[in-house]
């Protein structure tokens, strides 16, 4: 695998690679057939990390670490870093999705609520025919129910498992169960199994384009407010960052 530059987003290390490029990765790594974990990083868990040294070294020790949200995006060129787009989780999925039915890959979808799994998996087997997702199970278990669903993965043998349990918690749950899985790459999508399966819409492509995504969730889910008032904390410490770096 090609040696790929970095960023240092409040102590979290973030590959400077464009969607194309995260696939790539992503390939090599399925190659090697090692468990891999990939993060999709966005400003709200760079904040969290920025006081949790656990999930800082989770972030840290995966494979592929993508720029997920504008919020990491504005800070990598505001810290000098010379991004070149947003890999946003979601589309992510879909590439790999694609990429999966012309490597003959196989997928596993864990998380989301009972039933959305199987949505969103008939929603993906009709965009891509030929897709194959050999198992799904739903996010709303308990820690006795575990050796059950890791042996159920693992005679499943997916090339990619694709964990929704909301970020960072499916950040643990992969560090912890990775090796045990024997997955080549595990990923954690957060909300995408909701969007899929159709429960949430994405925000129209043009308020995507003018990276306003964030203020289209908020306006459809109220609820986030709380979530979102981290992001002017993520802004000042980026600020207080960058004066720093010109000390």
């Amino acid at each position: 695998m090609a040696q790929r530059e970095i960023a240092d987003i409040l102590g979290c290390r973030v590959d400077l690679v464009t969607t194309a490029e995260a696939v790539s990765a992503i390939k090599d790594l399925i190659d090697k057939q090692q468990p891999a974990h990939i993060i999709t990083l966005n400003a709200e868990i760079a904040y969290q990390a920025y006081y949790n040294s656990e999930l800082k070294n989770i972030i840290n020790s995966a494979e592929v670490v993508t720029p997920d949200g504008i919020g990491i995006v504005w800070a990598g060129r505001e810290l000098g870093y010379k991004f070149q787009e947003r890999v946003a989780g979601i589309d992510l999925f879909y590439r790999l999705c694609q990429e999966a039915t012309r490597e003959d890959w196989k997928i596993y979808l864990l998380g989301s609520a009972p039933g959305v799994a199987e949505k969103a998996a008939s929603k993906l087997t009709a965009a891509y025919p030929g897709l194959k997702i050999c198992g799904i199970h739903h996010g709303y278990f308990k820690d006795e129910d575990m050796p059950a669903i890791v042996q159920e993965i693992g005679k499943a043998a997916p090339h990619i498992l694709f964990v929704a349990l909301g970020a960072p918690k499916q950040e643990f749950w992969i560090k912890n169960y990775k090796d045990q899985l024997s997955v080549p790459v595990c990923i954690g999508v957060g909300g995408s199994l909701d969007v899929i399966a159709g429960l949430k819409q994405r925000a129209p492509d043009w308020i995507i384009k003018l990276n306003l995504e964030w203020l289209y969730r908020l306006a459809s889910e109220p609820s986030r407010i709380q979530r979102q008032l981290v992001l002017p904390k993520f802004v000042g410490l980026i600020l207080k960052s960058k004066h720093k770096r010109r000390i």
